[in-house]
């Protein structure tokens, strides 16, 4: 069965069947900053939000054979725009992201990696469409049958395509042991940590991302921006602030700073997600 459930637009569920919408659960948030400022959406409602998700499909393809998976920069920063600029820079050799049609997939591409995560956060469930997987490649698809989402088993493939230097984006605290596990057991391989779609985490969960990440983006959660104004290392945004929790994580945010020219000048009142849950 074709079918595709992804989390955006204020933390709504949305499930694609077939390239069309079925379903569109109520939003969790009523304002989102990024959707105001770049498609004018002064409240989430789900008629905006079917109206958006409608657009994706024929802009791009999105859940559909005709999926369009390269992609230049579109927010100055996210968590996307950072890898890219990591793989352009070849600081890391590849990264363990999420695209809809093939679910945990191997990038090495900064445009693909941009494409895939730039475009759509928060994929939920997928189920497998030839023609992406046939774009990304086969073999570097965990499972091209299922197309399951597993990022511990994508780090684990990559090791033993060969890559040394891999970012992971994850949004499981579970996941985390799994990594430093796979840490202790590669002292010649390095794993980056981008800890991505965080609203609505619980503070147990929030503490374990926040301390074992490189990185971790905002979103709307009110229990990451608590501990990330207090510890983080080096933030970046305002209205969805990125944090980052290493050397390193602070380190490629300054790199993603240097290749857009510097901050921009701060507000005094920066438009912020609401609510913050």
């Amino acid at each position: 069965m074709d079918k595709h459930i992804i989390e955006c637009l204020g933390k709504s569920r949305i499930t694609i069947q077939n390239g069309k919408i079925t379903d569109i659960t109520p939003p969790q948030i009523k304002y989102c900053p990024l959707f105001d400022h770049h498609k004018g959406i002064k409240e989430i409602t789900p008629e905006k939000i079917k109206e958006n998700i409608q657009y994706r499909i024929d802009d791009f393809g999105m859940c559909t054979p005709q999926r369009q998976l390269k992609m230049k920069d579109f927010l100055n920063f996210g968590i996307s725009e950072i890898i890219s600029t990591l793989l352009d820079e070849n600081i890391i050799d590849c990264a363990i992201m999420v695209c809809e049609g093939c679910g945990t997939v191997i990038i090495t591409e900064s445009t693909i990696a941009q494409g895939i995560g730039g475009r759509i956060s928060g994929i939920i469930k997928t189920s497998p469409i030839n023609p992406i997987i046939q774009q990304l490649g086969k073999n570097n698809v965990i499972n091209p049958k299922t197309a399951e989402i597993n990022q511990i088993e994508g780090i684990k493939k990559a090791i033993k395509m060969g890559y040394k230097n891999i970012a992971v984006t994850i949004t499981l605290a579970e996941d985390i042991k799994n990594i430093s596990q796979i840490k202790n057991k590669h002292d010649d391989i390095n794993i980056y940590t981008f800890v991505v779609h965080t609203t609505k985490v619980n503070k147990k969960d929030a503490k374990i991302l926040f301390d074992n990440c490189d990185i971790i983006t905002s979103c709307a959660s009110k229990n990451i921006r608590e501990i990330g104004f207090k510890k983080s290392l080096k933030t970046v945004g305002q209205s969805i602030p990125i944090f980052s929790n290493s050397e390193n994580g602070k380190k490629f945010l300054e790199l993603r700073l240097e290749k857009i020219g510097g901050e921009k000048s701060k507000k005094n009142k920066p438009d912020i997600p609401y609510p913050l849950i």
